[in-house]
């Protein structure tokens, strides 16, 4: 009879945050498949599990799905875990699981720690429909395509990135996306644990002086409508352009061509903001 392949979340933080569950089944099982052994080893060290460690990560995965396949095939139960969080969600995985399927190989998955679900849900934003991308593409240019194909997507929308580029991706989030609201979770179960909320260019404010530690999840509010923007949030830019010394025809053709919105519309909405401004003014004079 061939063995079975566990799907085992660890903490992504807080060592608290494991299963009995998952505690029981590391101990049954004959393997460990880690992402990273030494990272694994302090885990199973804590807990006092003493089950043998293998490493599974993607520079071997194509290899290493295949030796392990063949040890599940045999009858060997085998436990597989990434550095934190649920396995193959971002992280190694994929590739040995599609095998085992194919190969008729029994999977258990064991639910546990996810720093995509534990952000979502402590965010303040929707719930009901979300988009998980994963993590961001390192480069600029692929990453503002990225994006760019993101950009009307009405559900909210969660990534993933590293500490040192986060700066340039939320860079990228103001240009492409406009002043959306959204949360940036660090260190999350951790002592240092933080939630910022706010729009983007906020959110860029509040970083601009700090030194970025940790693993840093991105929860984004979806589109609005059809272009991704409201009309609240059209007019707060226009006012915020307007501020800043800019004409309005520059504004039209700037923001038209920013969120693919008819120029002469944000033409509208600013003089309409003029009028607006202008009568303020002749009330207080009076």
């Amino acid at each position: 009879m061939p063995g079975t392949l566990y799907i085992v979340a660890t903490p992504i933080g807080n060592l608290e945050d494991i299963t009995l569950r998952a505690l029981r089944i590391l101990k049954e099982v004959d393997l460990i498949a880690a992402e990273d052994t030494r990272h694994t080893h302090h885990l199973l060290e804590h807990f006092g599990i003493r089950t043998p460690l293998t490493s599974y990560h993607e520079h071997n995965e194509m290899a290493k799905a295949r030796q392990l396949l063949e040890r599940l095939k045999t009858g060997q139960n085998i436990a597989l875990v990434s550095d934190a969080g649920t396995p193959a969600i971002s992280d190694p995985g994929y590739r040995l699981l599609v095998e085992a399927v194919k190969a008729d190989i029994q999977i258990v998955p064991l639910p546990g720690a996810s720093a995509l679900s534990t952000v979502l849900s402590a965010s303040g934003l929707p719930t009901d429909r979300f988009a998980f991308e994963g993590f961001m593409p390192a480069k600029k240019n692929a990453r503002r395509e990225k994006l760019q194909s993101l950009r009307t997507e009405s559900r909210t929308l969660i990534f993933y990135e590293a500490p040192h580029r986060l700066k340039e991706t939320l860079s990228d989030l103001s240009a492409i996306f406009g002043p959306r609201e959204m949360v940036v979770a660090r260190e999350i179960t951790k002592v240092h644990e933080e939630f910022l909320r706010g729009s983007i260019d906020e959110l860029i404010e509040r970083l601009a002086d700090r030194e970025i530690l940790g693993e840093v999840t991105l929860v984004i509010r979806g589109s609005k409508g059809e272009l991704g923007i409201s009309e609240d949030d059209l007019k707060a830019e226009i006012r915020k352009l307007k501020a800043a010394g800019m004409r309005v025809k520059d504004i039209a053709a700037s923001m038209g061509e920013k969120y693919q919105y008819a120029k002469k519309e944000i033409y509208r909405l600013a003089i309409e903001s003029t009028h607006k401004e202008t009568g303020r003014d002749k009330e207080r004079q009076n």
